[in-house]
């Protein structure tokens, strides 16, 4: 179940990263550390937090699929779209990454057998901290403080997976039910503009 949400998390994630860098009009080497820092940063620093080698630097299909998935995106020339980070294709990919990796993220903090704190911080950090760090890099002000909703996705996927721990829930369908409600909320918020609020 780890690995599916990861692949899924990589490939989603490098996506995302391409058009992020792409946006910021990064040349070759920009848009190969910004996919990769998204795809794969936030799992490194899961890793290293419950004191383990990082997955990526164990398996050769992470840093083979982010390679892939940024040659496809060039010789299909989505460097070359205008405004290509507001549509659809990349909401939806953006999202998939984000509740994927959050699922994985809480999975490894329920296999480290951290409480609940600890679920909700390696779920968060997995999903969003390879993006604040490429965010920092090409000085931007990190997109999960500039949307309300984003990182609150992240924390919601990471109680869903405790409580269907707690409730010995933790089979493929649920966790699957709670993927797919978790892409909904995130797509929905994104377009429905929800955040929260101040006061």
């Amino acid at each position: 179940m780890f690995e599916l949400t990861e692949y899924i998390g990589i490939i989603a994630f490098s996506i995302s990263g391409f058009f992020v860098a792409v946006r910021n009009k990064l040349d070759l080497l920009g848009i190969l550390i910004s996919t990769f820092l998204t795809a794969l940063g936030g799992g490194i620093i899961r890793d290293i937090s419950v004191d383990k080698i990082p997955f990526t630097f164990t398996h050769d299909y992470p840093a083979a699929i982010v390679f892939s998935i940024m040659l496809v995106m060039i010789l299909f020339r989505f460097h070359k779209r205008n405004s290509i980070e507001n549509k659809s294709f990349f909401i939806v990919s953006d999202s998939i990454g984000l509740v994927s990796f959050s699922i994985g993220g809480a999975l490894i903090a329920i296999e480290a057998n951290l409480n609940l704190t600890g679920i909700l911080v390696i779920s968060f950090v997995t999903a969003v901290g390879g993006g604040i760090v490429r965010d920092i890099i090409i000085n931007e002000v990190p997109f999960i403080f500039k949307t309300g909703f984003y990182g609150t996705v992240s924390l919601l996927m990471g109680l869903g997976i405790y409580l269907l721990n707690i409730y010995e829930l933790s089979s493929p369908i649920f966790v699957l039910i709670l993927f797919i409600s978790g892409v909904i909320i995130r797509v929905t918020a994104y377009y429905k503009k929800w955040s929260i609020p101040l006061k």
